[in-house]
């Protein structure tokens, strides 16, 4: 298959050269120039090359989260045709979860690399994580650091050619992601995914600034490309901080926040916002965990209409979107938007793959514009969730007379209660509109009967008193008896794994554990 788009390191380095001095990206207080991006780029292609590296190849990343290390060294290899593969992390919103040593190892040998490509603050690491490799990568490091590494900053000032034989259907990425299992799997990305986001990028008008706390190695990276390539200015944290958060949209005149749910409601709560100067902020897109109406009606009036809602998957993007007008209107604030393209969304049964009727539950299975080529090694599970071009979400939702999209919950953690089919999620909504609520997070777990019984973790506002006895009864009036949750335990934060979603294996640990104490049981 041919390559129908420019390469998308090209592309980028297009933009940067034609106006090399312009402010790109802010890195750890520092602010990179989009020249100083493309010379270090392109140095660490040339050495990449000069080591060996070619279209085909893997080069695995392993950086200091939310740097720019982390850009560069993905946009050297794949300028060379290489394939670039993630090791920090799986979470795709914090940045501070890193995998274990072994389980790197494990991925360094399963996607066979050619190099292991670092910043200097993960040099000693690597070397830890290449001492038992059967076969070990090239070491290059972003950096002097030893005789045993190469240099990735000593390559020459010249531009890098990409192999004229690369094809779209070429592997540009993988990312490590996770499942209900917590087991790491790679996510892989075609260079023809990647080239065809930049030049619909290049397509859209205006520049804007975006601040960025999740990990670069997951969605994040790709809001970067975006951004960058139109001109605009990228500011990373490591991870989310409310008031660091809000301190740099003034400083830098942020334009565009992406968050979790739950952070927009920190920073609608925090003692710094009603004194911070917020006018640049032009939208904030928020994603992840189901939204509480009441929750969203309060950031509205504290923000304005610059609220702006998407649903998706890591396998197939957004799917729908809830604008900023809908805000306005309650019922809409309990959906996920309209499909962006309707006629590539179905709901169909999660057992027979038949459509449902409208307005009844079923699994959400989307066409997207970019489909990823599936789980890297693991046939049986991409055939699994993706067949004829549809993927399985695994969500499960309904269509309502509107055309709007309202999520019920997931089908693996479906619980059972008294013969009753409950979603978390259904539960979650309830808690997270109660007096008092902050967060909240839901799952089954079973006694030693095998009976399922379910257990609620619940974040109280900063000062608030919260009853748990009025919780329950909030749930009971708001839905049934059977939805009351048999243990709900106040907590000051919960376990998380992508953007604001529960961590639901992380939750049945603590459920466990609080189900053998005498935790606010009925």
């Amino acid at each position: 298959m041919s390559t129908t788009h420019e390469n998308y390191v090209r592309q980028l380095l297009t933009q940067f050269d034609a106006d090399p001095d312009r402010a790109a990206v802010i890195s750890r207080d520092v602010t990179l120039t989009a020249g100083e991006l493309a010379a270090a780029t392109r140095r660490a292609a040339g050495v990449m090359r000069r080591e060996g590296i070619a279209r085909g190849d893997v080069v695995g990343i392993l950086t200091e989260p939310n740097t720019a290390a982390t850009l560069i060294l993905r946009w050297a290899a794949n300028l060379l045709g290489a394939a670039a593969a993630h090791l920090r992390g799986m979470n795709a919103v914090s940045p501070d979860d890193e995998l274990r040593l072994e389980q790197q190892r494990a991925i360094v040998a399963d996607v066979e690399a050619r190099m292991l490509a670092v910043d200097v603050e993960n040099a000693e690491r690597a070397r830890d994580l290449l001492t038992a490799a059967d076969t070990k990568p090239v070491l290059a490091v972003l950096g002097p650091a030893g005789p045993d590494t190469v240099d990735l900053t000593a390559g020459p000032e010249g531009d890098v050619e990409t192999d004229p034989e690369l094809t779209d259907d070429d592997l540009a990425m993988i990312t490590q992601t996770s499942g209900s299992s917590g087991r790491p799997k790679g996510v892989c990305w075609t260079f023809g995914v990647k080239n065809d986001m930049a030049t619909s990028a290049l397509a859209r008008s205006g520049r804007v600034s975006l601040l960025i706390t999740a990990p670069l190695t997951h969605s994040s990276g790709f809001g970067a490309d975006d951004t960058l390539i139109t001109g605009g200015l990228v500011a990373l944290h490591h991870g989310f901080d409310a008031g660091a958060v809000l301190q740099a949209v003034a400083r830098h005149r942020i334009g565009r926040l992406i968050l979790g749910t739950p952070q927009v409601y920190a920073l609608a709560t925090h003692p710094d916002r009603p004194h911070t100067d917020l006018s640049s902020l032009s939208e904030i897109i928020y994603t992840g965990s189901p939204a509480a109406p009441l929750r969203l009606r309060e950031a509205l009036e504290i923000f304005g209409p610059i609220l702006l809602q998407v649903y998706g998957t890591t396998e197939t993007g957004v799917i729908s979107m809830l604008p900023p007008d809908d805000h306005h209107d309650l019922g809409r604030c309990a959906t996920v938007g309209r499909p962006l393209n309707p006629a590539a969304l179905s709901i169909r049964d999660p057992e027979t793959g038949a459509e449902v009727a409208p307005g009844e539950v079923g699994e959400v299975c989307a066409v997207p514009r970019w489909l990823t080529a599936g789980y890297w090694h693991e046939p049986d599970l991409t055939a699994e969730i993706i067949r004829d071009g549809w993927v399985r979400t695994g969500d499960l939702a309904r269509l309502d007379a509107d055309g709007y999209l309202h999520l019920s919950g997931r089908l693996a953690d479906m619980m059972k209660v008294k013969g009753i089919r409950i979603h978390p999620e259904a539960v979650e909504r309830v808690l997270n509109q109660a007096p008092g609520v902050s967060q909240a997070a839901v799952c089954g777990v079973e006694n030693a009967d095998r009976v399922e019984q379910i257990y609620a973790a619940v974040v109280p506002r900063p000062g608030a008193e919260v009853d748990v006895e009025e919780l329950r009864r909030h749930v009971s009036e708001a839905l049934t008896d059977n939805h009351v949750p048999a243990v709900i335990e106040l907590c000051e934060q919960l376990p998380v794994v992508g953007p604001g979603k529960p961590d639901r294996a992380q939750l049945r640990d603590r459920a466990h554990a609080a189900f053998g104490r005498d935790v606010s049981r009925v």
